[in-house]
């Protein structure tokens, strides 16, 4: 489920002027404040100054990995929250942040659920915007007919879905890798699953998800310490203080490799191999990042892309590609390409893949790779909405605090031994799963 905004169009130019001011004037590291409130709420806060802006996420332990049997019924219950809470329908929901200046999206994946605010840190402004913020988070209605409607587009959204060769593969390709894990299935559901979903169902999951010990607060902004333990304190006043939810099982390593080949009547064939790869917190997650890059990362000059791209001609785009999650998420090989070559191409691309676990990158790949990630780093900070991403990250995912301050310093640390060490540990191709969705996948 995308994230929807809520804004006043004569507001847009204004607060774009705003990210760029920050952007050019903002790069150094920031210092990330940390505590936890008296009811268990854990704040993660970051000043920043010069602009009057403040950017809010509040992140709960409440993605699709939680769903159980009832796929969809995170990705549905976020996008609910806005359609009514408290004594106010969607549209006067809209006019009050419309009024303020202030954007709200929601939003969920499989590890997390989240609400965004941004508002202008002028008091009588501010206070509107957390107000509303806070009554979607614990508020929401959950009325009948705005359920019947976004369930019946979730839906709609599901058939698209099914029509789209990539998504098919994509989808796919993550429940042959997780199997009966709840990360094998998609965020928005399966059809079967979400025409059985209920208004009861949205209701139970949110009182036992989004309570305060099942989430973090993240503030970036031109604000005090005081101020933001304020803020904190009044977006977490009328949840229920609830439980931290145990962690996540770990997946099954598959037994073995695996093809599965789908046809699709399509021109061009789309292509996911991979394997289960690290956690967010994972020890050897600055080797993997790094030989990664060299490897599939780095758009249109990495070995994949020289191989399958440049060399043969035989896929615009292929890559290779970490996503760290609070358990092993996964490490994908993609490409698309046409039907008549598509096996070759992915021979290719698996040779490639292959190699490098054999035999590392080259001295100068290894530099050149941490030349580009840490020339590139800036760019993840220049915003606050990035750097709000980032530290949210930091305290969902439970990586380090220093996290931020010691990027550059353990990517140049990088050694070439340490990058044939984790991708022979963690990219075992004897466990490769593939999916092959398209005219060539006959």
């Amino acid at each position: 489920m995308f994230a929807k905004t809520i804004m006043n169009p004569f507001k847009v130019v204004w607060l774009a002027l705003l990210t760029l001011v920050f952007s050019a004037s903002a790069l150094a590291v920031p210092d990330i404040q940390h505590w936890t409130t008296a009811r268990g709420g854990r704040v993660f806060f970051v000043a920043t100054e010069g602009l009057p802006l403040v950017d809010v996420r509040v992140v709960f332990d409440a993605g699709s990995a939680r769903d159980g049997e009832k796929f969809g019924l995170a990705s549905l219950t976020s996008g609910m929250l806005d359609t009514g809470a408290g004594e106010w329908d969607a549209d006067a929901i809209a006019q009050r942040l419309e009024n303020v200046g202030a954007l709200l999206g929601a939003g969920a994946g499989r590890d997390s659920a989240h609400l965004s605010l941004r508002s202008l840190t002028h008091p009588e402004k501010l206070a509107v915007a957390l107000e509303t913020a806070k009554t979607v988070l614990a508020h929401p209605r959950f009325e009948a007919r705005d359920f019947d409607r976004e369930k019946n587009r979730t839906l709609m959204g599901i058939q698209q879905n099914g029509e789209d060769p990539a998504e098919i593969a994509q989808i796919a390709f993550m429940n042959a890798l997780y199997g009966q894990h709840p990360y094998a299935h998609p965020p928005e559901g399966l059809k079967e699953t979400v025409e059985k979903l209920s208004r009861d169902d949205l209701v139970d999951f949110h009182k036992r998800t989004y309570t305060v010990k099942n989430g973090i607060v993240v503030i970036v902004g031109d604000v005090k310490r005081a101020e933001a333990e304020g803020m904190a304190e009044q977006l977490l006043a009328d949840l229920p203080e609830g439980e931290m939810l145990p962690p996540l099982a770990d997946p099954v390593a598959n037994a073995g490799a695996e093809t599965r080949k789908m046809d699709y009547p399509s021109e061009q064939t789309h292509i996911f191999a991979g394997v289960q790869g690290m956690k967010a917190n994972d020890p050897d997650y600055f080797p993997l990042y790094v030989g990664n890059h060299t490897l599939g990362g780095s758009s249109l000059v990495s070995r994949i892309s020289e191989e399958v791209r440049e060399k043969r001609g035989f896929a615009y785009h292929a890559f290779s590609h970490f996503n760290p999650m609070r358990v092993a998420g996964p490490f994908i090989v993609g490409l698309q390409t046409k039907n008549a070559q598509a096996q070759e191409a992915l021979q290719v691309a698996l040779k490639t893949v292959q190699d490098f676990i054999e035999k590392g990158p080259t001295d100068k790949e290894l530099e050149d790779a941490k030349k580009n990630i840490v020339g590139g780093f800036v760019l993840r900070l220049d915003s606050n909405q990035k750097l709000t991403a980032e530290v949210a990250n930091i305290g969902f995912l439970n990586r380090p605090m220093d996290y931020l301050n010691t990027f550059t310093q353990k990517v140049q640390a990088v050694t070439r031994e340490e990058v044939k060490r984790a991708f022979k540990a963690r990219v075992d191709m004897t466990k490769l799963q593939t999916v092959l969705v398209g005219g060539g996948a006959k």
